[in-house]
């Protein structure tokens, strides 16, 4: 199988792991997609973007998400949201590999974008719990419930640092016994949880959530990661990525240490803007944000930038 880039030269596709599977796509390395704009800052980039997919899949990693955070989805229009997952189904060439993230205000809203997902084909979705106000394990289970019932396999994500609503390993177990979610993106930084969810709920997928524990998740017993610094250097996170899920400590703690210096950004405020910072400088199409994102300046800047030639110079990729 090949893509075609833009030049018009074959590509060969990195085979899928063996952990990726079209009955569990959202296992292995999601990416969670930076999203480029054009120029005047306004208009979405969808040739720049669909490239970018194509890349980081001929990379090593197995899929993508768009419309998360990192793909500013806060700030773009309906009619923006939906060309980007079909965009981004387009230029993966399976569906399955796509995970569109579906938070919004409302549980309604949520489903609705869940429904466009399945009309693309999608094999997954990423939802947050409620987050408008501090909802309860009741209101949270009949969020997910109510998502779940479009037939789109459901993974949750905790951001207790963000919405306030913190899943915890007991909730995460109810949400999965009453079949509402098959996997949870885990960022509350806590790796201490990561037992407690396999003792709770053993069959629910444990998803590396923050790019700075990889590790740490990866040796509890993870079997994906949804990352950000692979929009970067897809390649070397992958092998770190793989290595650390296969317990080889003897390459991943190296590697672990030497990127640490940017996966750290990943749980900084600045996550948007570091990320596509290193993605301009290592030539991939990261660019500005939408406002009130706004570029990095002084001795932020400096760091990220800093941290990212030194791993250009030391050989990542």
């Amino acid at each position: 199988m090949s893509h075609l880039i833009d030049e018009g030269l074959p590509v060969t596709v990195t085979p899928a792991p063996a952990e990726w599977t079209v009955a569990r796509p959202w296992r292995g390395i999601m990416v969670a997609t930076a999203l480029p704009f054009h120029d005047d800052g306004r208009s979405v980039d969808h040739d720049a973007y669909a490239a970018h997919v194509r890349w980081l899949l001929d990379n090593g990693c197995d899929g993508v998400v768009p419309n998360g955070s990192l793909g500013e989805y806060q700030t773009l229009s309906d009619e923006e949201r939906a060309r980007v997952v079909r965009t981004a189904v387009e230029a993966a060439g399976d569906g399955a590999r796509v995970m569109p993230g579906v938070a919004a205000y409302g549980s309604a809203e949520s489903r609705r974008w869940t429904g466009q997902a399945a009309e693309a084909g999608c094999g997954s979705v990423l939802l947050l719990p409620p987050n408008t106000y501090r909802a309860d394990p009741s209101a949270v289970r009949a969020h997910y419930a109510d998502v779940a019932s479009v037939g789109v396999p459901v993974v949750a994500y905790n951001n207790p640092h963000d919405t306030r609503v913190d899943l915890t390993p007991s909730l995460l177990a109810g949400l999965h016994a009453d079949g509402h979610i098959v996997a949870v993106k885990e960022f509350s930084g806590d790796v201490r949880r990561a037992y407690e969810i396999a003792e709770l709920a053993p069959e629910l997928d444990l998803l590396i959530g923050a790019d700075d524990v990889l590790l740490e998740l990866a040796l509890a017993g993870a079997v994906g990661w949804v990352a950000g610094y692979p929009n970067a250097f897809p390649a070397s996170c992958a092998e770190l990525y793989r290595a650390a899920v296969s317990g080889d400590l003897d390459r991943a703690l190296p590697l672990y240490k030497a990127l640490h210096p940017l996966l750290r950004w990943d749980s900084k405020t600045e996550f948007v803007q570091a990320i596509k910072l290193s993605m301009d400088i290592v030539g991939r199409p990261g660019g500005s944000c939408r406002p009130p994102r706004s570029p990095l300046t002084g001795a932020v800047e400096a760091e990220v930038r800093a941290a990212t030639e030194k791993a250009v110079a030391d050989g990542r990729n």
